[in-house]
């Protein structure tokens, strides 16, 4: 791994462990094993550091969101295979996820880069078909942005719980929470 990659990685298991305002970059150079001029190689300062982070995790979400996705499928298996993917990046990927879910409306993170696709398009994809399912009259009208985000907050919460060993996550109850999203925006 590079020397930004290890800071870049420590930098996101202390935004896990004590939360971004308590993350400096003394913490930072100790947790990645590097000099403390190493991370002005890399990054000017600790916005632009959290922003590079922001926005890798994001791209990594947004391909882990597309894997296996056929455009081809019917709108549910389409919506399935997002929402299954959605969970297991989360299951695989807790402090990304986290952080992901706890800082995309944070004002640290740039208006631009919050704004920004993930390079995947994956917000894109389901924004459409929401709007397809929409047009369909199988999914309920409302801004597509709230539907992506009401499907989004339905995994996040489940996730939550699951992290902090509230219930496990089996591949019966997966496929529960899957429909059960689905069913929260159906007509």
């Amino acid at each position: 791994m590079s020397k930004r990659n290890d800071i870049m990685m420590a930098t996101l298991d202390l935004i896990h462990e004590e939360g971004l305002q308590s993350v400096t970059f003394a913490k930072i150079f100790k947790q990645a094993n590097v000099g403390s001029g190493t991370i002005y190689n890399y990054f000017a300062n600790k916005e632009e550091l959290v922003n590079e982070v922001y926005k890798e995790s994001r791209e990594k979400m947004g391909e882990y969101l597309l894997h296996d996705y056929d455009v081809n499928a019917s709108m549910y298996e389409r919506f399935k295979c997002l929402q299954s993917n959605r969970l297991r990046f989360g299951i695989h990927f807790p402090k990304m996820f986290l952080f992901i879910d706890s800082y995309s409306f944070s004002p640290y993170i740039s208006p631009e880069l919050r704004n920004k696709d993930d390079g995947h398009n994956s917000s894109e994809i389901v924004r459409d078909l929401i709007v397809e399912g929409q047009r369909q009259g199988i999914i309920k009208e409302m801004d597509s942005h709230l539907c992506h985000q009401l499907i989004h907050g339905i995994i996040s919460s489940i996730l939550k719980g699951y992290y902090v060993n509230k219930y496990p996550l089996n591949e019966v109850q997966i496929q529960q929470i899957i429909e059960a999203s689905w069913k929260a925006i159906l007509v």
